[in-house]
């Protein structure tokens, strides 16, 4: 069976990644599983670019496999959109979501209604194996809560209120989550990339 890597080594990520692509006829593995953890410094000036980025260098490690790599974070648009694509580094790579959920919470303090909204971004690359290179975006509007809420989900998803749904994206059950959070339509997005560039339908 054909290989998908996907440079991660968030379980988090894993979990949506293969309910969403399980049946596309890939064997799906993170990086860990794949045995590979290459530095890889994501100095991009965009979701894009890192994405592909991350995707390249494990490429060049595992050149038989698609190789997929997302980079996803949280704009807040009073805050000028931090922050963006440095939201895994927010305050510290091993800080806690609580203290960075608080820290952007007390930052809009003052802030009211439709002023704090706030969108999660996702673009996922891909590198297949003869080198055709593919990336797509996709995003879920929202806004900043004031304070955490739900169990569900991870990261940022405690304090990013969805109106439509009337609660955060930390309320909802991960797979009802996936249908409408960034990186399950960013995924979706892929799928049919996928599907063109072999001709086959991965349904």
């Amino acid at each position: 069976m054909k290989k998908m890597i996907f440079a991660t080594g968030n379980m988090g990520k894993m979990r949506e990644i293969r309910q969403i692509m399980e049946d596309t006829g890939y064997e799906i593995y993170s990086m860990k599983e794949a045995g590979v953890n290459p530095d890889i410094v994501e100095d991009g000036s965009s979701f894009e670019e890192n994405a592909l980025i991350k995707a390249r260098a494990v490429a060049a490690l595992i050149p038989d496999a698609l190789i997929l790599a997302d980079d996803s974070g949280l704009e807040v648009d009073a805050l000028n959109k931090e922050p963006g694509i440095y939201s895994a580094r927010y305050l510290g790579e091993d800080t806690p979501y609580s203290i960075k959920n608080a820290d952007i919470i007390r930052r809009l303090e003052g802030v009211e209604g439709e002023d704090r909204s706030a969108r999660f971004v996702c673009a996922i690359g891909a590198v297949f194996p003869d080198g055709t290179e593919k990336v797509v975006r996709a995003t879920i509007e929202g806004q900043i809560d004031f304070e955490e809420k739900g169990e569900h989900g991870f990261g940022f998803d405690p304090i990013f209120y969805v109106p439509e749904l009337g609660c955060t994206t930390a309320e909802i059950p991960e797979e009802e989550k996936n249908k409408i959070s960034h990186r399950g339509k960013a995924l979706r997005l892929m799928r049919g990339e996928l599907e063109k560039y072999e001709g086959t339908d991965c349904k």
